[in-house]
């Protein structure tokens, strides 16, 4: 059974950095992708960044493309999201999720770490 865990949330003033850190146990020979998503205070779950697990290629929606970068270490089983230039709108509780093909869906979630940005 996949485990993720992510680490690396905080607090940040607006402008700043934080690199979030999902670590996946149970192995990783099923998974396709992996994933961020993040929700804010009332409003619902929403796609951050997506992986490939075995060639890279990445996927961001645009009001995150440029600012948020995704990545992922395949010998360490960990998968990364560096957030730059952060605005109070980036606010939210970042979630990792896993999943073992190529479809929307995903099987696997994390328990979620808290950002917060101040103005």
């Amino acid at each position: 059974q996949v485990q993720l865990v992510e680490s690396g949330g905080g607090l940040v003033q607006a402008g700043g950095s934080l690199r979030l850190s999902c670590a996946i146990s149970g192995g990783t020979l099923g998974i396709y992708k992996m994933g961020w998503f993040r929700q804010a205070p009332g409003k619902e779950r929403r796609f951050v960044a997506a992986i490939n697990w075995s060639i890279g290629s990445t996927t961001y929606p645009d009001n995150v493309k440029g600012r948020f970068t995704i990545s992922r270490d395949n010998a360490k089983n960990r998968v990364f999201l560096q957030m730059n230039a952060l605005n109070p709108e980036d606010t939210a509780v970042y979630y990792c999720a896993g999943s073992p093909r190529a479809t929307m869906a995903y099987d696997y979630w994390g328990q979620g770490t808290q950002v917060t940005v101040s103005s």
